[in-house]
C-alpha cells in the first residue's frame, strides 16, 4: 500500500510513523509513506498556500493551486482514492478501514488546515471525504494518522496473528469482551473463574455473552444494528 500525504507539517509524522507495528510494516515495505508540502509547489516568493475567502468570513483558505500541483506530481497507481479527512466526510469505521486496505494501492490523503480547502479542490481532485468524528481538530495531520494506522494494520504481515484482527472490536457489529492477565487475583479483585477452568466451550460462550452485554450497555446503536441483522 503506497500512501501519499499532502501536509503543511511533514515533521508531525516524523515519530509515529517511526514507533510500534506501523514503523515495523513500513520497514518492511508493507506500507509506504511519501510525505509532500504544498510549499513546494508555490509560484510566488513567500510560498502562499492560503487566501481570504471570496464573499468574506473569518480565517483562511487552502488555496487550489498548489493543492492540485501536489496530487498531479505523483504517480498514478491502478486502483487509488484521494481522499480529504474533513468533519464533513464519511464516518471512519472499521468497514471502511477494510475496504480501503483490500480494494485499494494508492491512497493520497490531502491534510486540511485554517478554514478548510477551496470548493474545488473538493468538486475537481478528492474522490472520497473522511471524517474522525463529529468535531473539529486544529489540523488534518491528526485524522490522517489514523487512517494511516488503520488501514496498515490490516494488510498482510502487519499482525503476526491474523485471528486476533477477527475476534476485536467492530469485526463482528459487538465490542470485544473483557480481557484479563496475570495474576489471578489484584487487590481483592480476581479473574473470572469461567476463564481459568480450561473449558473453551464455556470460555467462548462466556466471552459472547459479555460481547453482547457491553455492547448493549455501551453503544446502543451498534446492538440495535447487531440485533437487526441477526433477526434476518
Amino acid at each position: 500500500m503506497r500512501f501519499d500525504i499532502i501536509t503543511l507539517f511533514p515533521d508531525f509524522f516524523t515519530s509515529p510513523l517511526n514507533c510500534s507495528l506501523l514503523g515495523k510494516a513500513i520497514a518492511k515495505e508493507i506500507a509506504t509513506v511519501n510525505l509532500l508540502n504544498p510549499r513546494g509547489f508555490t509560484t510566488d516568493k513567500h510560498r502562499k498556500v492560503d487566501d481570504i475567502t471570496y464573499g468574506g468570513g473569518v480565517g483562511m483558505l487552502l488555496k487550489p493551486e498548489p493543492i492540485f500541483a501536489a496530487v498531479e506530481s505523483l504517480p498514478v497507481l491502478p486502483k487509488r482514492e484521494i481522499i480529504l479527512v474533513t468533519p464533513q466526510g464519511e464516518p471512519l469505521n472499521q468497514p471502511l478501514l477494510k475496504d480501503l486496505a483490500t480494494n485499494y494501492q494508492q491512497l493520497v490523503i490531502i491534510c486540511g488546515h485554517y478554514e478548510g480547502v477551496d470548493e474545488r479542490i473538493r468538486q475537481h481532485l478528492v474522490t472520497k471525504e473522511i471524517s474522525l468524528g463529529d468535531f473539529v481538530l486544529t489540523c488534518g495531520e491528526i485524522p490522517a494518522l489514523a487512517l494511516i494506522n488503520g488501514v496498515t494494520r490490516l494488510l498482510p504481515g502487519t499482525v503476526g496473528k491474523i485471528e486476533s484482527l477477527k475476534q476485536e472490536s467492530f469485526e463482528t457489529e459487538l465490542l470485544d469482551y473483557p480481557q484479563y492477565t496475570r495474576p489471578a487475583e489484584f487487590r481483592g479483585w480476581s479473574v473470572p473463574e469461567v476463564l481459568r477452568n480450561g473449558n473453551h466451550k464455556l470460555i467462548d460462550e462466556w466471552r459472547k455473552k459479555e460481547q453482547v452485554k457491553r455492547t448493549h450497555d455501551r453503544r446502543p446503536d451498534l446492538y440495535e444494528q447487531w440485533t437487526m441483522n441477526n433477526e434476518q
